[in-house]
């Protein structure tokens, strides 16, 4: 059951834990010890390391373990002109203690993508990639509203919430356009907006901004859809759903059912990449509403704890979802990168992290024969 494009049967979802040295790296250049010159050479360095490291292990799609990123949805922000950070309403949570809100972006003033956001992060990785196919990541549309809700835009510059999402699905294409150019096969949009739709706090707290979260399911899937529409036949986009991943916490829980129906059947994307790795994401039943033709990539291999899941385990859920998906159309991996936002804190190791690739791409041979 070997797959010819991505999403293939073994995957991840982009972020690596960075190197001490990469690190070290960081500090200098922002205490101005070094240039940036010094800098990109180790960056290039580090990600032509992990690259190697990726395809080492069987992996068919590698990334650049957005290693020039100050986070996962920084490379968004930081290029594209326009954005400033607010406090949101709900943070992050590990059971029961409620941890401070993260900052979200807003519009300032109107958006201008006046530089590439992620291209040449991905003409790097294709240049150091010898067997592998490269994949694209960058934050999803909704991530861009959904936080904030109306104070997501400076009410002067966009009166109209609808004249911003042109202008952000624009800058989407716009970018979309720009990896096609470059040779891109694979772009991930990486989205914890709507899987926060799920959860009764957040639903309660856009209820009480005077928003309908429903709404926002059905709209976010027309932004989405608004925002690849342009790409070409040969460029599969797969939207990656998270519930937030800080040093072990999160910020959502709650099964899929509120928002499965409308988004799956909806949402022109390729294929899903699915957090599954605890009981807060819920059960497989809403992947009923899969369309026949998208591929669900199973994120059964928790980056939140250096606990190995047992490939015993992984075949047990894998063959638990197959009641609802069949198994030529399901792939595995971790339910999120290993380093969200670097140099926060985390609760795995370099070698956890490796452990944790090895048992994806080792159960993905025993299930489909490959990676």
């Amino acid at each position: 059951m070997s797959r010819n494009e991505p999403p293939f049967r073994a995957d991840h979802v982009g972020s690596f834990l960075r190197p001490d040295r990469l690190m070290k790296a960081v500090r200098q250049f922002r205490k101005g010890d070094i240039d940036a010159v010094e800098y990109k050479r180790v960056q290039d360095a580090a990600i032509t390391d992990i690259v190697r490291l990726q395809e080492s292990l069987g992996f068919k799609s590698v990334t650049d373990g957005e290693f020039r990123r100050r986070g996962w949805s920084a490379g968004f922000i930081d290029a594209v002109d326009g954005f400033g950070l607010r406090e949101g309403a709900i943070g992050f949570q590990d059971g029961g203690n409620e941890k401070r809100a993260e900052l979200s972006p807003y519009a300032r003033q109107a958006l201008r993508r006046d530089r590439p956001i992620v291209v040449d992060d991905y003409v790097f990785v294709k240049s150091v990639a010898t067997s592998a196919t490269p994949k694209a990541t960058m934050a999803s549309p909704p991530v861009m509203h959904y936080f904030l809700g109306p104070r997501a835009v400076d009410e002067i510059v966009y009166p109209d919430i609808e004249i911003y999402f042109d202008d952000l699905a624009e800058i989407y294409r716009t970018e979309i356009a720009a990896l096609a150019d470059a040779g891109c096969k694979y772009l991930q949009l990486d989205e914890t907006a709507l899987p926060c739709n799920c959860d009764q706090r957040f639903r309660a707290d856009v209820l009480n901004r005077g928003e309908d979260p429903d709404y926002l399911t059905q709209r976010y899937s027309e932004l989405i859809n608004t925002a690849v529409k342009d790409r070409p036949a040969n460029m599969k986009v797969a939207v990656h759903m998270c519930r937030g991943n800080l040093k072990g916490t999160w910020m959502a829980e709650g099964g899929y059912d509120p928002i499965a129906e409308c988004l799956f059947a909806n949402t022109e994307v390729d294929a899903w990449l699915m957090e599954y790795d605890t009981d807060r994401a819920g059960d497989f039943s809403p992947l009923r509403f899969m369309p026949k033709n998208r591929i669900v990539v199973l994120g059964l291999i928790s980056t939140k704890t250096p606990e190995l899941e047992s490939k015993e385990f992984l075949k047990r859920r894998i063959d638990e979802a197959t009641a609802y998906v069949p198994l030529d159309r399901l792939c595995l991996s971790p339910q999120c990168g290993f380093s969200s936002a670097p140099g926060r804190g985390q609760v795995i190791t370099e070698d956890d992290q490796k452990r944790k690739l090895e048992r994806v791409a080792e159960t993905a041979i025993e299930i489909w024969g490959t990676t």
